[in-house]
C-alpha cells in the first residue's frame, strides 16, 4: 500500500461492538499508508479488543480514560489530542457511542475528544441489525451529519447475531482508502 496517509495524525476511536477485532487491521493498515494512529479504546471497546495489541500496532499507547495515572494526578488532555489531529475516526462506532456523539454526553475520553476536535471526523457504524435500523439510531445518525461529520454507510451482510442486512463496519481496507480520498 502506498504512504496514502504520510503524515497524517489519526485519532482512533474504538467502541464496544464485535466489529472491534477489525480495529487491528484498521490500525495496520493506517500504519502502512503512513498515518501516525493514536487508539482511544471505550471501556466496553477492551472486552473485544486488548490495549496490547492495538498498542503493539500503533507504536503508541492506547489511551483508555481520562487519567493516566489517578495517584499522580496525570490525566490526557482531550483539548490537546483534539487540536493534534489531522482526523478522528471511530470505528467501529457503537449505538451507545453514536447516541453520546450525537446527545453531547461526555462521560468517556473518546467523547471529550470529540466534543474538542476541530478536525474533520469519520464515524463507521457497527451494530446488530435492530439497533442499526431503530430510529433513535438513525436520528443519531443523521444529526452527526447535520454536524458536518461524515458518517460512512453500513454495508448490508451477515452479522454476528446471525440476522442479515446493514449494520456491518465498513471493512478496514475501504475505511483507509475513503480516509485517503477525504483528506
Amino acid at each position: 500500500m502506498l504512504e496514502t496517509l504520510g503524515g497524517r495524525k489519526i485519532l482512533l476511536g474504538v467502541c464496544g461492538s464485535i466489529a472491534a477485532y477489525k480495529a487491528a487491521l484498521l490500525v495496520r493498515l493506517l500504519v502502512k499508508s503512513g498515518a501516525e494512529v493514536q487508539v482511544i479504546l471505550t471501556p466496553a471497546a477492551a472486552a473485544f479488543v486488548t490495549p496490547l495489541t492495538l498498542a503493539t500496532l500503533s507504536k503508541n499507547p492506547v489511551l483508555q480514560g481520562f487519567l493516566k495515572d489517578e495517584q499522580a494526578g496525570e490525566w490526557h488532555n482531550h483539548v490537546h489530542l483534539g487540536l493534534w489531529a489531522d482526523a478522528l475516526v471511530v470505528a467501529p462506532a457503537s449505538a451507545n457511542t453514536l447516541a453520546h456523539l450525537a446527545g453531547g454526553l461526555c462521560d468517556t475520553l473518546l467523547d471529550a475528544v470529540y466534543l474538542s476536535a476541530r478536525c474533520p471526523v469519520f464515524v463507521a457504524p457497527a451494530m446488530d441489525l435492530d439497533m442499526y435500523q431503530h430510529p433513535a439510531t438513525q436520528a443519531n445518525l443523521r444529526r452527526l451529519r447535520e454536524y458536518g461529520n461524515t458518517v460512512w454507510e453500513s454495508p448490508a451482510g451477515e452479522l454476528a447475531s446471525g440476522l442479515s442486512g446493514p449494520g456491518r463496519m465498513l471493512e478496514p481496507e475501504d475505511i483507509v482508502r475513503e480516509l485517503s480520498r477525504e483528506l
